[in-house]
């Protein structure tokens, strides 16, 4: 092994230019020439300028006649080129690190400036983490034409161990109130690149109202519903009392008043986007609602959604609501065992789940999930969430999943 080693020589190119079509072909074609191995490589092409490194390991007679054509034919190419040797202590060392403490650290907002990228940069120094890689994931933006609801998203590939992954969390925190941005810091795995189950809270999820708001003005009993609320969230009266007076409260209303509501829900920014892409991706997609039965199945019809576990209103003879309900209440504590239930009937890891909610009835079901995602959220559960997303519409979550904007067809464009 030593003879080899000392007839061998390891060598990092760097080669930086204008991008062309043949570029990394001719480069081969000269390392091939002189029967060089391709111990690493990697190319990063941005708005046609390319930054192309190659590690080779090559005989050290032939050294010279390598770096002499590839010298010629950058000049050739109106590329440069550099040469940096490596030692076998330092190959050794990368080949002992690779794969080991990766994470992906996403950021996303309606539009990402030097600002806020640097704050993030920064942070990640400041763990003592390094990045590998930046990737934008987000399509280009038009200066001239640009979108209504810009979503800008980049990813950075870090590696090492953080110095303190709640300081981290908490820092994350900070810049996204401060800097109108969302972070995800997800562990590299393969359970990160294979999620098969995402399960959704339906009010101020993918709809934007609390259905039993509507119910209540519709029926002239907003007030008193809004006060049961208020009650709840004041810790005063659990959900399942708070559930059952506010359900009392809608008695003698029409089912023709919850069908004009269910017509005209106002659904979230990006769930059409969202749906149509999870669908074509065959992710089994539920829904997990402290809300109403009759308005997720709704919301079912519409985007062909697998499940749908809500709370079911009993109505009399005359289609009128009684002011009860049928069957078990859908809590928090419900909505994480009904997604463990279905992960166990989808023969899908726990790992391989997501789950995407506003309200605390959402936390449990977040935290079990193996990507939680706090949506638009309260405070108190973006601070118990590991993922949240405050900027931008619901189809953030796909940059979470690793979606580029370039892997999608133009409907989910």
């Amino acid at each position: 092994m030593e003879k080899i080693q000392q007839q061998e020589e390891l060598m990092l190119l760097r080669i930086t230019g204008e991008d062309r079509p043949g570029l990394t072909a001719s480069i081969m074609a000269i390392l091939a020439k002189y029967d060089a191995s391709v111990q690493d490589i990697g190319q990063a092409d941005i708005h046609s300028t390319l930054s192309l490194g190659i590690l080779i390991r090559v005989q050290e007679k032939y050294s010279g006649f390598v770096m002499k054509e590839l010298l010629f034919k950058a000049t050739e190419l109106n590329v440069n080129i550099g040469f940096i040797p490596i030692t076998m202590a330092q190959y050794e060392d990368w080949v002992s690190r690779q794969g080991k403490n990766r994470y992906m650290l996403t950021v996303l907002g309606r539009k990402l400036e030097a600002r806020q990228i640097g704050a993030v940069a920064q942070l990640i120094a400041d763990q003592g983490l390094n990045i590998d890689a930046i990737i934008r994931m987000s399509g280009r933006s038009s200066i001239e034409h640009p979108r209504e609801n810009a979503r800008a998203c980049i990813q950075f590939s870090v590696r090492g161990n953080p110095s303190d992954k709640n300081e981290l969390h908490a820092q994350l925190l900070r810049l996204s109130s401060e800097m109108e941005i969302d972070c995800s810091f997800q562990c590299d795995n393969m359970y990160r690149r294979m999620r098969r189950l995402i399960c959704f809270d339906m009010d101020s999820t993918l709809i934007q109202a609390e259905v039993i708001d509507e119910l209540a003005r519709k029926h002239g009993v907003y007030d008193q519903v809004a006060a049961i609320t208020a009650s709840a969230m004041r810790g005063e009266i659990d959900f399942k009392e708070s559930f059952t007076r506010r359900c009392k409260l809608l008695k003698g209303l029409d089912v023709s008043v919850m069908r004009e509501i269910a017509e005209n829900l106002p659904f979230t920014e990006g769930v059409d986007r969202l749906m149509y892409v999870l669908k074509k991706y065959g992710y089994k997609i539920a829904i997990l609602s402290g809300g109403f039965t009759f308005f997720g199945e709704y919301i079912q019809k519409k985007y062909g959604i697998d499940y749908v576990y809500a709370n079911e209103l009993e109505i009399d003879e005359t289609g009128h609501l009684t002011g009860n309900y049928v069957g078990e209440i859908v809590d928090g504590r419900r909505k994480a065992e009904l997604l463990k239930l279905i992960a166990q009937v989808e023969k899908v890891d726990l790992q391989q789940t997501i789950a995407v909610g506003d309200g605390a009835n959402d936390l449990p079901m977040l935290s079990e999930a193996g990507l939680g995602i706090a949506f638009h959220a309260k405070p108190k559960v973006v601070a118990n969430a590991d993922q949240s997303i405050n900027t931008i519409g619901l189809d953030g979550v796909l940059y979470f999943l690793g979606f580029k904007d370039s892997y999608l067809d133009e409907k989910a464009q």
